[in-house]
């Protein structure tokens, strides 16, 4: 059972907690490039509990501002993206995409200070779509993430954003718990019904067994049961810092995906998914070429609005019971639920916004969660006493990561098994060989 101070490390983001801190030492991807048009409006945007301004200039280079203007702390959010800066619209004063100010119209031009004035700005970087932001206290940011997804080029790329009404642990930890894609994904199957994919194993066996480990990058699971004669069906997946995941459910070859859980504030989320579009899809569908019932993408979204939490929220939702499908559920879906995001969605936000850890009761099932836990708890005090956060200055480190599943001869170890499978395994950034030679 979890102590109550455990707990608050794990769950509380904002400014001045352990992980707040350790999280902002890292690049935060904050939004969608297409979120923001040259002279476009300001938007509100919520990361590791702080309101902030974001909005691109008219030359397109992007601002990420604390959103309270620093002459009278108006919200910037009302203000004029125009000619090359954001302007409040209280009293006029104007501040560039660095948060410098460059204009005081409201003060005589001999009385004016701007040099000596700043919006509290943050770092920012834009790749492969995606607005980046550093929100630490380097005076030199860390080296760009280089996650293998991130590295493909843009027209390789798929992204897309899902905002989760929970807190970012245990909206995270659906990716690292294997043993439920059997149940709430593909309960409602049985194994001669399916296509013939590596992923019917997991409704062979529902049951796995587990090897666990601690990583340069983060902590990793394999999730293992018997396949054919003399050989195991392996799933891994990987926790990386400060808030990353690689799912097993895909084929390991080309299984190049990475999934970001970004926390909004302590009650808020930001899934953000980058993966390759040339991925082998994990089980999805029967024997027949038709869906597994409930197996869809599931993700239809509500229009975007101009609240903190306005951004990429799920037509399903808590407030329609996430269209759950009664008559469906006894028929035919375990759950009831169109779409595999949307049924991890519905479980974890079930939770409350941040679940009581005390009522818990963990099994061998979870082991990968509990190392997992444990594993941030200890890099939090860590860096809380001034040690460097895993792989902020050496992101190659990340290279040697990659989820998937796939079958191995019985006589692999399980490490041997996962370094085989990555020396075989397709490399279209580079990146990966690295790790592997």
């Amino acid at each position: 059972m979890m102590n109550k101070t455990d707990s608050e490390i794990l769950t509380r983001v904002g400014p001045g907690t352990m992980l707040g801190n350790l999280m902002r030492e890292y690049w935060i991807p904050a939004a969608m490039s297409s979120e923001l048009k040259a002279d476009g409006d300001p938007m509100r945007l919520m990361l590791l509990g702080e309101q902030l301004i974001a909005f691109r200039d008219s030359g397109g280079r992007v601002g990420i501002f604390d959103h309270r203007c620093p002459h009278r702390c108006a919200s910037l959010f009302f203000g004029r993206n125009q000619d090359k800066g954001l302007r409040c619209a209280y009293h006029g004063w104007k501040f560039d995409v660095d948060g410098n100010c460059i204009d005081m119209p409201n003060v005589p031009s001999h009385q004016a200070f701007a040099e000596r004035v700043r919006a509290k700005s943050y770092r920012v970087f834009e790749r492969n779509g995606l607005i980046w932001t550093y929100m630490g206290k380097r005076e030199t940011p860390p080296p760009l993430p280089s996650f293998e997804p991130i590295l493909l080029p843009p027209e390789q790329c798929n992204v897309f954003f899902v905002q989760r009404e929970c807190n970012w642990l245990q909206a995270l930890e659906g990716d690292i718990d294997t043993s439920h894609f059997g149940f709430l994904h593909v309960g409602g199957v049985t194994p001669d019904v399916v296509e013939d994919n590596l992923g019917r194993y997991a409704i062979i066996n529902r049951a796995p067994e587990y090897h666990v480990a601690d990583t340069d990058w983060g902590t990793m699971y394999a999730a293992y049961r018997p396949a054919e004669e003399g050989q195991i069906y392996w799933r891994f997946a990987h926790f990386l810092f400060p808030f990353w995941t690689m799912p097993p459910d895909g084929l390991f070859r080309d299984h190049i995906i990475a999934r970001a859980w970004v926390p909004m504030d302590d009650h808020h989320t930001m899934f953000i998914h980058v993966s390759w579009k040339k991925n082998t899809p994990g089980l999805r569908k029967m024997k027949d070429g038709s869906q597994i019932p409930g197996a869809g993408m599931g993700r239809q979204t509500l229009p975007n609005d101009t609240g903190w939490f306005g951004r990429w929220r799920l037509a399903a939702n808590a407030w329609n019971d996430y269209k759950i499908d009664r008559a469906l559920q006894r028929t035919g879906s375990y759950s009831g639920i169109d779409g595999i995001h949307l049924q991890d969605q519905a479980m974890t936000e079930s939770m409350g916004s941040i679940v009581d850890h005390g009522l818990e009761h963990l099994a061998i099932s979870d082991l990968m969660i509990s190392r997992t836990r444990r594993r941030i708890i200890r890099t939090a005090r860590a860096v809380a006493e001034g040690i460097a956060a895993p792989g902020v200055d050496h992101p190659e480190v990340y290279h040697g990561a990659r989820g998937g599943d796939f079958v191995a001869p019985a006589s692999a170890g399980w490490l041997e098994a996962y370094s085989n499978e990555m020396n075989a395994s397709v490399n279209p950034t580079g990146a990966l060989r690295v790790a592997a030679e």
